[in-house]
């Protein structure tokens, strides 16, 4: 048999030699290497140590994948690489922290020292060709975990958001508003706070300034517990019943309540099953609010949706059967999974606070400070499809108390009744929606508190004859009733009938048509629009009634789309005013600016302009628009700014992209790469792909659970060049900040054969280059991953010490991505260490 097939044949024997593999825990207590390589044949023997061999991995009973690992007479073991995964269910940093952890040759048996991940033991089996990774969590492995365990000795970071506001025109006071959010984590306590000032222009240009939270608060199995200042916004229940007013001041106390923030999703189907039917082979598509979330084959005939991967919660979702590549199909659906009440048994949740009201650096005095605060709200789950709800509380010196009722009444119907009383007044809301096939119908009544408004802060001079009245204090109330109703897949009609009391009363109609097409060769919507509505200041005390048709079509350059609308609306002067109006948007993918788009209207007033930017910077994004008034040529603007700020693991990062505007728990990643832009691509185990670029990013992870980011290049022509490390690991608690580096080698691959001072072939040789590492074959052949930079490796082996190589090309030189260096022949140990003298010499020779 040939020595090169020598190892493979051992590995197919041993591997297929057990017709059952698995991983027994008295097998953890059996026979060392040699022991168990006792009974081989002497050739196997000689090739079953320091020779890759082939072995199928499993941690506490869990398939990890098929990889080459190689074991030593001193009973040691060490993994190269994962071969094979499919049929593992377990996630691919898994596989990357064992293959970190098992690197350097570790002994078998029970782990006594640098225990890395929880290892408690390690077994292999000849017989099964198995290794067995014990850890500590192995005594649990088959109960599922109900909840995530926080980060040992907790974790640290702060996130801070920034934004700025701010609005000015002529004839207006100006109005702005800068505020910072921020969130961090201290050991196992999160903490929250939030400043900001503002000046409105309704307020006589006076600034006022207020924290309105500042807060710590931790997390246990089903409950949190917050201490400090906070605005009494009740968490951790589904429903929160409303009362009339708002609240203004904070409250120095305590709240407590139900929490799932460490609650580990049960993937259990849905309450109530999903039915697809398909005339011929195909497959379903799931989708969330636009998002696809899930894609299942489907065979002939009527069959169930596996709904145990989607996410917890009662939604909708629509079901599209795509037969023969085309869309035969499309539905909606109700996934039923309460996932707030995953224990039967726990059928209640409470929310609850009390304290002080007390204001922290506000520049508005509270009438009420130092009073006591209290409040409490309760939900319980009366039935899968029916959440009642239960509030008291007591602020401002005001007693409320609401009631509330969520009932999904089947698949195609749902109601929120929202019923209160307090000092102020009492009233009911109602929320009703009613699905069918083509479309939907919505019933809604709200009522909510009006201040008192001076008619000199109305938005529009008085007209002459119809001066604008004072609006008193009072409630406001709704009603409407709207139709929403397919014409194929093209075509929509709207339909919404409102009665309104305050402000603007009446009666109020709206209908709208509209259509999406194809016009001369480009995609295009159009909508036809006729509207009756109650009268207000912006129509002159009178009705405002009219028709609209706007058109919007993609032509021209891609991401640039036009848009013209004209039609007939009652002015400001209560007379009969045309418009028409006519409008550019251009999108761009790159660079600072990302969006500009413009628009110029005429009607009776005369001409109106308007135009808006939204650009984006690594380190701030925003948005700014401009406007002339048809009425007067009157100019104003507006300038919105938001950028977030990141401190972790010693370091500082700013960003503005989009896919940290809402971060409340980060990583910073630096990129530092040989390749000039380069760019990388982020896969979370927990969901998400972001894009890294040369340099510091920050990027959003997961509270609470143990995750991992896996770093790879972007788009499918990889360059000549390795990653290191290839995974980042994190584990923190919400606003806890980690810190990675990610380091890109320009790099080529080398083909050498390594021999011994004899001119013997160096079996099991550790071949390490900065950019890799390998390990030399029975037969003394290797590949390994070199830095094109620094191109010397090391070899470490028993039978020599102190061999390296350095390929400076005077001999052989690469070919493309590849290096072939012949054989490399290292001295024996008392000759030292051989340089690039050696092996420049050794490369010339070919095997």
């Amino acid at each position: 048999m040939s020595p090169r097939l020598l190892p493979i044949a051992t590995a197919v024997m041993l591997y297929c030699s057990s017709a059952v593999v698995q991983a027994a825990p008295a097998a953890l207590e059996s026979l060392t290497l040699l022991d168990q390589a006792g009974g081989l044949p002497d050739d196997f023997r000689d090739h079953f140590f320091d020779v890759p061999l082939v072995v199928r991995v499993e941690r506490d009973g869990q398939y990890l994948g098929d990889a080459r690992a190689m074991l030593s007479r001193e009973n040691t073991l060490s993994l190269l690489e994962f071969t094979d995964s499919h049929d593992s269910t377990e996630p691919a940093a898994e596989r990357e922290r064992w293959l970190k952890v098992l690197a350097t040759p570790r002994p078998l048996g029970a782990c006594s020292q640098a225990c890395d991940a929880g290892l408690v033991r390690l077994h292999y089996s000849l017989e099964s060709s198995l290794l067995s990774i014990a850890t500590t969590r192995g005594g649990g492995a088959s109960l599922q975990p109900g909840h995530h365990a926080l980060p040992d000795g907790g974790s640290r970071g702060l996130i801070l958001r920034h934004q700025l506001n701010a609005y000015a025109g002529e004839g207006i006071d100006a109005a702005g508003r800068y505020a910072v959010d921020a969130q961090g984590s201290l050991g196992r306590w999160t903490l929250l706070g939030n400043y900001q000032v503002d000046r409105s222009g309704d307020e006589e240009g006076e600034l006022r300034q207020s924290v309105q939270s500042l807060y710590a608060q931790r997390e246990f199995r089903d409950n949190f517990l917050r201490v400090g200042y906070f605005l009494p916004n009740f968490q951790g229940v589904t429903r929160q019943p409303r009362a009339s007013g708002s609240v203004s001041h904070t409250t120095i106390g305590m709240m407590a309540g139900s929490s799932d923030s460490l609650a580990i999703d049960s993937r259990a189907p849905s309450l109530y099953p999903v039915y697809v039917t398909a005339n011929r082979e195909g497959t379903v598509e799931v989708f969330r609010e636009g998002s696809l979330v899930l894609t299942q084959p489907l065979q002939p005939g009527l069959q169930k949706l596996d709904t145990r991967r989607l996410p917890g919660g009662i939604y909708e979702v629509e079901l599209r059967v795509i037969e023969d590549g085309r869309e035969s199909s499309r539905e909606t659906a109700v996934i039923h999974k309460p996932s707030n009440w995953r224990d039967p048994s726990r059928r209640w949740r409470y929310s609850a606070f009390a304290g002080l009201q007390h204001t922290l650096l506000d520049s508005i005095e509270d009438p009420n400070a130092g009073a006591f605060a209290a409040g409490g709200i309760v939900n319980y789950l009366a039935h899968p499809r029916a959440v009642i709800g239960l509030s008291a509380q007591h602020l401002d010196g005001d007693t409320a108390i609401a009631g509330s009722l969520d009932w999904q009444v089947n698949d195609n119907a749902n109601l929120y009744t929202n019923a209160y009383t307090s000092d102020g007044g009492s009233g009911v809301d109602l929320q009703g929606l009613w699905r069918y096939r083509h479309g939907s119908v919505i019933v809604s009544h709200n009522r909510s508190w009006q201040e008192r408004r001076r008619s000199e802060h109305a938005p529009f001079p008085p007209v002459p004859d119809r001066p604008l009245p004072e609006t008193r204090a009072g409630w406001l109330q709704t009603s409407a009733v709207s139709v929403n109703h397919r014409l194929g897949d093209s075509s929509h009609v709207a339909a919404r009938v409102s009665h309104h009391d305050g402000v603007s009363n009446g009666v109020g109609l709206d209908f709208s048509f509209s259509r999406r097409q194809t016009l001369f060769g480009s995609d295009a919507t159009w909508r036809a629009a006729v509207f009756d509505r109650p009268a207000n200041a912006s129509s002159g005390m009178r009705r405002n009634r009219g028709v609209d048709f706007t058109l919007n079509i993609a032509l021209g350059r891609e991401g640039r789309r036009y848009s013209g609308s004209l039609g007939s609306r009652t002015g400001t002067d209560g007379g009969r005013s045309l418009y028409a109006s006519a409008g550019v948007q251009q999108d761009f993918e790159q660079g600072l600016l990302r969006s500009v788009a413009g628009q110029a209207t005429v009607d009776s007033d005369g001409l109106g302009l308007s135009t808006n930017a939204q650009f984006e910077h690594p380190a701030l994004r925003g948005d700014v628009h401009a406007q002339r008034s048809s009425m007067g040529g009157s100019l104003s603007g507006g300038l919105n700014l938001e950028s977030t700020m990141a401190i972790g693991g010693g370091k500082l990062a700013i960003a503005g992209t989009g896919q940290v505007g809402s971060i409340d728990t980060g990583m910073i990643v630096d990129v530092d790469s040989e390749l000039p832009g380069v760019e990388l691509r982020a896969h979370d185990s927990r969901g998400g792909t972001y894009v890294l670029q040369p340099g510091r990013n920050v990027l959003p992870v997961a509270a609470y659970r143990n995750g991992a980011l896996q770093i790879d290049f972007h788009g499918r022509a990889a360059p000549a060049a390795t990653i290191q490390p290839a995974t980042l690991d994190y584990h923190l608690n919400k606003g806890g900040v980690a810190y990675g580096k990610v380091e890109v080698l320009s790099t080529f691959t080398v083909m050498g054969h390594l021999k011994d001072a004899a001119g013997q072939p160096l079996a099991g040789a550790h071949v390490i280059n900065h950019a890799g590492r390998s390990v030399t074959e029975a037969d003394g052949f290797f590949t390994l991953e070199m830095s094109a930079t620094t191109p010397s490796m090391e070899v470490r082996h028993p039978k020599v010490a102190g061999c390296s190589f350095s390929l400076d090309g005077t001999t052989t030189r690469p070919q493309g991505d590849t290096w072939l260096a012949g054989i490399l022949q290292c001295p024996p140990p008392s000759l030292g260490t051989a340089q690039a003298a050696p092996a420049a010499y050794a490369a010339g020779a070919m095997p």
